[in-house]
This record gives C-alpha cells, structure tokens and sequence, in this order.
C-alpha cells in the first residue's frame, strides 16, 4: 500500500507522507518537527488545521527555538483553519477541483513564488473522513498530488487512527495508502531512572512514571493500572531483589512498556494460591492488569517488564 517508512525531517519537495495517529502528543512531535524544519532550513510551512492543533503546533515550534510572530510576519508561516477553508471549495460531500485549485493551489503557489522550499501541512482530509465523507477525503487527497504536478512542495497528512479502523474501512484506507509517497511511524519515547534500594523507591519510582506519562496525556484509565504495576515491580527489587534497581518506561502511541532491572538473578515468585501469605500476590497482580509480562535473564541480575494500553 505504500512504498517505505520514512521519517519526517527526511520529506523531500514532492513527496506526500501521512501519519495516522492516536494521540494529539504522537500528532505534535512528528509533524511539528516537519514544520520546524521547513523554516530553520528557510522555506514556507503552510499549516492547515482545527484551532487546538494549530496553537499545539506553534507551542512547540516556540519550545523548539522558532520566533513564531516573526514568521507569520515575513509570510514564512501561513496558518489557516481546515474546517473554514474546506467549506470554500467542499459542498455536501463534493470537492469542487476549480475551486480546490483556486483556493489551495492560490496559497501553494504564493508561497513557492518566493523561491523557497514549500512544507504543507493538511488535515482537511480527515474532518472529510470523520465526518463519513470517504470518498470526498480520498478526491481531496488526489487533488493534492494533481497540484504538486505544477507547482514544488512537500505534503504530510494526518489522520486519528480511531477514525480509519475497523473493517469498514478497509478499502478506503488502502485507496489513502496508496496516494501516499510514505507513512510516517509512530513515535517512541524511553526514559530511564536509577534508584537505591530503599523504602521510598517504589514511591519515588511511581511518582515519576506517572508525571512522564501525564506530560504525554496518556488516558485516566491507563494511568491508574500503570500506578499499581510500576508499585508493585519497583517494590519486589526492592524487598526481594534488595539491590539498587533501574526503571525504563517505554512509549510508543497508545501503548507503554515498563521494565524494572535489579541485581537479582532469582525470578519473581507467582502464587498459584492467592489465599495465603503475600509474597508472590504482586505479579498476580501485575499478570492481571497487563496486555503481556515477562523475566528476561541480563549480565548482572534479571529484567521484569510488563505491556499495558495499546
């Protein structure tokens, strides 16, 4: 359906990539990359979304060093709402193409006028989509690589996964697929802590799991069953391990993997029998609220690590 992976710096003039995303957080750190890039290497970034996203975007292009109003006012960012400008050439399901080519071919080519590289990015596909106009998203999609014909410039797309998903979708999806030059992967995010094996560990542990995975706004409901695993994994290097253990938390889209390293190399002990003694109760536990668990054997000791969301 599509032809590589590519990653979003790497998006040549001519090429039309798209990202179908779970979270806003996935969303911002690729594509705002995107448009970082195009005006720290001087070209145009064309960003055509909701409200929420466009002031997402310019948040993290100021993190990133960019002085946004300087480039809205030397025309280096153009900043347009999708909904508004969809309804300037869609009608009841249709893409008007004049009008299309009128109204998006008219910003394209201004921007190219000035001799820089063109970076666009567009998201009117998708409330075309989740609006259950299909076939309206795919035209629209078609339109674009028909105006990259005549004018130079680099497109990425976006989608939420939830929208494309399911059966239902399946042709339509591979017609957008295949009007793509790459899909842009989902971001992965590590980060790893070291700890004493003290009583406050597991409690320090827990703390910072649940503020990393709050910053990338992970659901409630996640949170809570990820609060009880990295407790009770960070409690057994400490009690029954009692060595100084590492915490890694692993991100990548809806999907979060946690492993605790300690010293150890005896394996976590699972009762069978709940009913008595305590030892053991905590990867019932773990074994309970996790997609998938698992010991790997490292050098110096053991890694416990436990899959949950997705």
């Amino acid at each position: 359906m599509v032809s590589c992976i590519l990653e979003p710096h790497r998006v040549d003039s001519g090429q039309h990539v798209v990202q179908f995303y779970e979270r806003d957080a996935d969303l911002v750190a690729r594509a705002g990359e995107y448009l970082r890039d195009a005006l720290r290497e001087g070209g145009v970034a064309i960003v055509i979304a909701t409200e929420a996203h466009r002031d997402a975007f310019e948040a993290h292009l100021r993190d990133t060093g960019v002085d946004v109003a300087a480039a809205r006012d030397d025309g280096t960012l153009v900043s347009l709402d999708a909904a508004a400008t969809l309804a300037r050439f869609a009608r009841d399901g249709r893409i008007d193409r004049d009008a299309f080519f009128e109204v998006i071919g008219g910003v394209v080519r201004s921007a190219a006028a000035s001799g820089r590289p063109v970076r666009a990015y567009g998201e009117m596909v998708a409330l075309l989509w989740e609006a259950g106009d299909v076939t309206a998203a795919i035209d629209l999609e078609t339109h674009w690589n028909e105006l990259a014909t005549e004018v130079p410039f680099a497109l990425y797309c976006a989608y939420r996964s939830e929208s494309v998903s399911g059966h239902e979708h399946a042709d339509a999806l591979a017609a957008v697929c295949h009007l793509h030059s790459a899909v842009v992967p989902t971001p992965v995010t590590e980060t790893t802590w070291q700890f004493e094996a003290d009583a406050d560990a597991p409690g320090r542990a827990r703390r910072f799991v649940i503020e990393a995975l709050q910053r990338a706004r992970h659901d409630r409901g996640l949170l809570d069953d990820v609060q009880i695993v990295i407790t009770e994994l960070a409690a057994n290097a400490v009690i029954h391990a009692d060595s100084p253990f590492s915490v890694s938390l692993r991100s990548t889209g809806s999907t979060v993997r946690i492993q605790v390293r300690d010293r150890s190399h005896a394996p976590p002990a699972v009762r069978d029998d709940p009913g008595s003694g305590s030892s053991g109760r905590g990867m019932r536990i773990i074994a309970a609220l996790a997609r998938r668990w698992g010991v790997e054997s490292a050098p110096d000791g053991k890694i416990v690590w436990a899959e949950l969301g997705g």
